[in-house]
């Protein structure tokens, strides 16, 4: 399959998700723009750098994929979120976040692909109320978290991190029972992790997600600051 290199002038110019590789990898090139972001993640694609390449784009065939009316909560860290030893806040600290992200230690991977770049475009993203931050905090220090893109029903988690026991578990659970209740579709956890696989998330073809995403992206985006 070849890989397509994107116009530098046009943040709209992505071929179809379906042109993606065996490995998911659809393109090359571009920017981080808000505007090419947005439109990525409009058409079921993402950006994941790799070190020593071009700016890569991603349109993975299955996707992981949670359904919040499908998550799975295990016993154990039921009695962590009801004993309250985190506190939840929801976009207090996402430059914060995302740093953590990019320093924490990845199976199989010597180095991070939040770059600074990365670091700098979603924090735009979230300046812009697109990027939201969802925090675990302990004895008043920031423990684990995560970040991600929402666009209309739909939440695109893009990393998380813990510093204690269970921290980011208990941000992620509490994210997915508030998207729930506010009628999200799905979050697209991308690419399998055995940490979702525990959650519920589940393979999906990528015409069911594209089905999907387009359902969730007539519905309003929740634009701002979520509290």
């Amino acid at each position: 399959m070849p890989i397509y290199l994107l116009d530098p002038e046009d943040p709209e110019a992505f071929p179809p998700p379906e042109k993606a590789d065996r490995s998911g990898v659809l393109a090359v090139g571009g920017d981080l723009s808000p505007e090419r972001l947005l439109s990525a993640y409009s058409r079921g694609i993402f950006p994941w750098p790799a070190e020593g390449t071009p700016l890569l784009w991603h349109s993975p065939d299955p996707r992981f994929v949670l359904e919040p009316e499908k998550l799975h909560v295990g016993r154990s860290l039921r009695k962590t979120i009801k004993a309250g030893t985190y506190e939840v806040r929801w976009d207090t600290a996402f430059a914060d976040v995302i740093a953590a992200c990019s320093e924490a230690p990845r199976p199989g991977q010597n180095g991070t692909w939040i770059t600074d770049e990365m670091r700098e475009a979603y924090t735009t993203l979230h300046r812009l109320g697109f990027a939201h931050s969802i925090e675990a905090w302990g004895g008043g220090e920031l423990k684990g978290g995560l970040y991600g893109v929402s666009l209309g029903a739909a939440f695109f988690g893009e990393s998380m991190f813990a510093h204690g026991p269970d921290a980011s578990k208990v941000a992620f659970a509490t994210a997915v029972e508030r998207f729930r209740e506010w009628g999200f579709h799905f979050v697209d956890c991308q690419v399998e992790t055995e940490h979702l696989a525990r959650f519920g998330a589940e393979h999906w073809p990528r015409r069911r997600f594209l089905t999907a995403l387009a359902r969730a992206l007539r519905e309003p985006t929740r634009r701002g600051p979520w509290t």
